[in-house]
């Protein structure tokens, strides 16, 4: 055997090892996926109109790359509502009344300590976290429109024209939705 031969057969030998052992990665990452894949919830469909004595309301986030890496995990009236990415809306029915839609931001972020600590600081110092307060009618609509600047700041809730909102949603697709906890909390005692 040449030299030549042997260093031809140590390259071949090289990438039929290199191929194994992708594809041995290959498989095992797709046999995980499987292993963790669970069928999403199914989002139930927003009612054409709110029931009777209720309101219905309609928060929806555009896709915009501005604010993209943000999010807010919504509350409205103390309940756990929606964590909207782009390009998605929510909904709910609510009774008359005072309605609170309260944000606690989120924000992603390639990794880094000086963005680390940014988003730190933001989070500690943000003072108030409601993001829009009204007064809701039974038997009406209210579309309410989710948008952020650069870095999670600047994030608002407005209310939208009925008209205007449902048009900008009718792009958008439903959010999945939100886990809510099966167990009630243990009884706590009195605090003294």
């Amino acid at each position: 055997m040449t030299t030549r031969n042997s260093g031809e057969l140590l390259r071949l030998a090289r990438i039929t090892l290199f191929m194994f052992f992708a594809i041995l990665l290959f498989a095992g990452l797709k046999t995980a996926q499987a292993q963790e894949a669970k069928p999403a919830p199914e989002a139930k469909p927003a009612p054409a109109a709110p029931g009777a004595g209720k309101a219905l309301v309609y928060i929806y986030r555009p896709s915009r790359f501005t604010g993209s890496a943000a999010h807010d995990h919504l509350y409205i009236n103390g309940i756990y509502w929606a964590y909207l990415k782009n390009g998605e809306y929510a909904w709910m029915e609510v009774a008359p009344g005072t309605v609170v839609v309260v944000g606690l931001p989120e924000m992603y972020y390639a990794g880094g300590a000086a963005m680390s600590s940014y988003a730190a600081i933001k989070n500690e110092t943000k003072k108030e976290n409601e993001r829009i307060r009204f007064d809701a009618e039974a038997g009406k609509t209210y579309y309410m429109k989710w948008t952020s600047e650069a870095m999670a700041t600047g994030i608002k809730v407005t209310m939208q024209d009925p008209g205007v909102g449902a048009k900008e949603m009718s792009k958008l697709h439903l959010a999945q939705p939100i886990e809510q906890p099966t167990d009630k909390p243990a009884d706590k005692p009195a605090a003294k």
